[in-house]
């Protein structure tokens, strides 16, 4: 079992920078597939970034590639979104989720746990 708590949301203006952090629970946290999505008003949750279990791979949605990088601390327990160059339209809730699938994924449905979301506001 896997608990998963956002941190870092906040209102920024366009062109301004935030980092989301996910502290994970749970012994295992260095064997799971991690993601971040959003979800913005009237839309459905749509993925952001993933990264592998060791931080040997990545992806990105085309919509937030150069600017947004995952990271993580397995040490830690932790996973980042450094967000740069931020956009009216990056406003969103945005998620953590684990999969126990070591790999990246795209995919919602192959994670497994979700955190509790936090609030990311772009203004223009």
């Amino acid at each position: 079992q896997v608990q998963l708590v956002e941190s870092g949301g906040g209102l920024v203006q366009a062109g301004g920078s935030l980092r989301l952090s996910c502290a994970a629970s749970g012994r295992a946290f260095g064997w799971y597939g991690m993601g971040w999505f959003r979800q913005g008003p009237g839309k459905e949750r749509e993925f952001v970034a993933t990264i592998g279990s060791s931080a040997d791979s990545t992806d990105y949605a085309d919509s937030v590639k150069g600017r947004f990088t995952i990271s993580r601390d397995n040490g830690k327990k932790t996973v980042y979104l450094q967000m740069n160059s931020l956009k009216p339209e990056d406003t969103a809730v945005y998620y953590c989720a684990a999969s126990r699938t070591p790999g990246i994924s795209t995919m919602l449905y192959n994670y497994n746990y979700w955190g509790q979301g936090t609030q990311v506001t772009g203004s223009s």
